[in-house]
């Protein structure tokens, strides 16, 4: 059997040359998308592929990602971040999952130093499970998303001035296109952030985003229920900043607005327009 090809996908800003390939410990093929106010394009060879760099002038993470995936060629992608340290049988380790589970159509990978989501064992995930991913574990068959379509929502993520959970609903619209989604603890590479470039601390706004990111994935009651299991589970995070009643006033605040979902058909209604 030929042996498949891995290519990791990584965003980034403000880039000057492909140094972040090797800070990385990125040893094998990696495409880079370089959002830095201009356009360009440049390459270079690793110890075992090559490193390719777009620069763009664009904004948002979740436009980077779908960018990546479109000028791939890769039968395996993983996604990962400028932050990340990978180990160096990282590529092995992403290649053998997808022999070792053949209907895998996405793969959740662990991180170092981070903790486990899941039990160290091979296993389906499905929602309300995948809430629990990141998006710098999710690699995935690239003919599977360009076969069916799915992409990152470009109303989410960090750029769109929406909140986040766009990895929660990319894994929710692979789920809806009938794509299996794995979790194999392999450890792949560290994470050295330790909050996402987004997150601002526990305001009012960021649980009013949260109302309207989790009601446009999960539906109306779904959100509800969901936002009162996060302000209960959560409280202690967050208990210094806002009092839980206003934390879960402020997420059905946003539930009710329902921004996200208004969007989206502004924009059906453009393109079909």
């Amino acid at each position: 059997m030929e042996r498949q090809r891995l290519e990791l996908l990584l965003s980034c800003m403000g880039q000057t040359n492909l140094d972040i390939a090797g800070r990385s410990g990125i040893t094998g093929d990696v495409l880079i998308i370089n959002q830095c106010g201009c356009d360009g394009y440049a390459e270079c060879p690793t110890e075992r592929g090559k490193a390719r760099m777009f620069s763009v002038d664009d904004k948002g993470l979740t436009k980077s990602r779908n960018m990546a995936i479109e000028r791939s060629d890769a039968d395996i992608c993983l996604i990962c971040d400028d932050d990340e340290r990978f180990l160096p049988d990282y590529e092995e380790k992403i290649i053998s999952a997808y022999n070792e589970v053949g209907q895998a159509d996405i793969i959740i990978f662990k991180m170092e130093n981070r903790p486990p989501s899941f039990k160290d064992e091979i296993r389906r995930l499905r929602f309300p499970l995948t809430a629990k991913v990141s998006s710098w574990q999710i690699s995935f068959r690239r003919e599977s998303l360009m076969r069916t379509g799915v992409r990152f929502d470009p109303l989410m993520g960090a750029g769109s001035g929406n909140g986040a959970e766009e990895e929660l609903k990319f894994l929710r619209d692979c789920e809806r296109a009938k794509l299996k989604i794995y979790y194999v603890p392999y450890v792949i590479a560290s994470v050295a952030q330790e909050q996402s470039t987004w997150f601002s601390g526990y305001t009012e706004k960021f649980f009013i985003d949260r109302g309207n990111t989790t009601r446009y994935i999960m539906g109306f009651w779904l959100s509800i229920l969901y936002a009162a299991y996060y302000v209960i589970r959560k409280r202690g995070e967050f208990k210094d900043s806002i009092s839980p009643f206003a934390a879960f006033k402020a997420t059905l605040a946003g539930i009710k607005e329902n921004k996200l979902t208004l969007l989206k058909k502004q924009a059906e209604r453009e393109d079909g327009g």
